[in-house]
């Protein structure tokens, strides 16, 4: 019997021959100050044409930042899409050349103004595969030291420290609704449990690293 749902759902095949589109081509239809809206023509399975609109995305990350006494810290932050204040965990794009790490500990700092002496990558996540070809990598951070933050000209936030439990209450109240916070909040609670071990290593050893040699890290 021909049944998919008896294939191994999660064997991780990137370009699967039965699912791959194949592009034919590319338009870039607008650009921004660091998105572009682009609309291609891909090949399907089948043979047949098919148009793909997209955003792309330089690229992001998340930190996660831990307190001695195990609270979060988060930010509240006015979103004009929603056209509303969200709580989320503090993020921000990659610059042009800048690494992941980089990134983290630069976004943590002018946004916060903590600095962090211990770092774990967890991994990526990929916020809105329907639209856009954006990645955030989700950053850990612990054995925080309080400092001066350094805000982009016109950005306002505010930043909390939220007991987990209070969050996860505040998650399930629809009170929090980020998806890239509510998907490091899972990664926060596998790695609380001890389910999903984190390798923390210290700031410098972290600068001291090439980007791509970050990206292979347990």
């Amino acid at each position: 019997m021909n049944d998919p749902t008896a294939r191994a759902a999660l064997v991780p095949d990137r370009h699967p021959p039965h699912l791959a589109e194949r592009t034919v081509e590319e338009a870039q239809v607008w650009h921004g100050s660091f998105l572009s809206l682009r609309r291609d023509v891909v090949a399907l399975p089948d043979g047949r044409r098919a148009v793909r609109e997209y955003i792309q995305h330089p690229g992001a990350v998340m930190v996660v930042p831990v307190l001695d006494d195990g609270r979060l810290v988060l930010e509240r932050q006015y979103r004009y899409p929603v056209r509303r204040a969200m709580i989320e965990f503090p993020a921000g794009k990659l610059d042009p050349g800048e690494s992941a790490f980089a990134c983290a500990e630069r976004e943590l700092r002018e946004e916060t103004g903590y600095q962090a002496d211990e770092w774990a990558r967890a991994g990526v996540l990929h916020p809105a595969i329907g639209y856009a070809d954006e990645f955030i990598e989700i950053w850990f951070a612990r054995r925080l030291q309080a400092g001066e933050r350094a805000l982009d000209d016109g950005e306002r936030l505010d930043v909390l420290a939220v007991p987990p439990d209070e969050l996860l209450q505040a998650v399930c109240a629809g009170e929090v609704t980020d998806g890239k916070t509510l998907a490091a909040l899972l990664w926060w609670q596998n790695v609380a449990s001890g389910a999903w071990p984190l390798a923390w290593r210290a700031a410098a050893q972290w600068r001291a690293m090439a980007p791509g040699a970050q990206e292979v890290l347990p």
